[in-house]
């Protein structure tokens, strides 16, 4: 990765025209061609970018341009349409290469099959004398999070991070299935998440379908209960 700080204008043509006035601003030329404007502020999100693939070309100003201040122009072509990025640098003031190597990925902690994984070891959080039938349970219409077995008889969990509508209306289509299933039935719903939106509950009680709030920090035993004021 190169990074560059530099007092320069920047103008974009393309799909969209945009044009930044001169300023000190950071760029940064990634290896998979990418390249990004960024100033000191905004977060994450640059002010202008050329996202890959697309070709850096460096050129020395024209006369006029140099009598202007101008010491380097880059022109940044996308590779697959006509967009040009067009970066006058007045003044470099840092200019430096750094090799990162290969990224090993974000891995997210805390998703649906980290929690399926912890319901289905602790399924007596569903409540006294549940045991787990299966993780993933084939049904035509795609798998079930968890099937258990109640006291009362079988039930159907589906598992999300954030419970929305769309997630009731998943599970209620299973419920729907299993329970023409006389080996299965009567299936009760369980809709288990980390968040439950106040309309999902809404929905899942008035569907006969019980909401269950899952800590997943004590879930996997890094929550210390001693600790909390509530």
């Amino acid at each position: 990765m190169r990074l560059v700080i530099a007092t320069c204008s920047v103008t974009y043509t393309g799909r969209l025209n945009a044009h930044l006035a001169q300023a000190t601003r950071l760029l940064m030329v990634k290896a998979d061609g990418a390249v990004l404007v960024h100033s000191d502020g905004g977060s994450y999100k640059p002010l202008n970018w050329m996202s890959p693939p697309a070709t850096l070309r460096v050129t020395e100003p024209d006369a006029e341009e140099a009598e202007a201040g101008i010491v380097e122009i880059w022109t940044v072509k996308a590779d697959k349409s006509d967009d040009t990025l067009r970066i006058s640098l007045s003044e470099i003031h840092h200019d430096s290469r750094h090799e990162l190597g290969a990224d090993p990925g974000l891995v997210k902690d805390g998703v649906e099959s980290d929690l399926q994984r912890l319901l289905s070891e602790q399924i007596d959080r569903l409540g006294d004398g549940h045991s787990l039938i299966r993780r993933e349970y084939p049904t035509p219409i795609g798998p079930v999070d968890i099937l258990a077995k109640g006291p009362g008889g079988t039930i159907a969990v589906e598992l999300k991070r954030r419970g929305d509508i769309d997630g009731v209306e998943q599970l209620t289509r299973y419920l729907d299935l299993l329970n023409r299933d006389p080996l299965l039935a009567p299936v009760e719903g369980v809709f288990a998440a980390q968040q439950i939106r106040p309309q999902a509950r809404t929905l899942a009680e008035d569907r006969g379908i019980r909401c269950v709030v899952l800590d997943y920090d004590e879930m996997r035993g890094v929550d210390d209960a001693e600790s909390r004021l509530f």
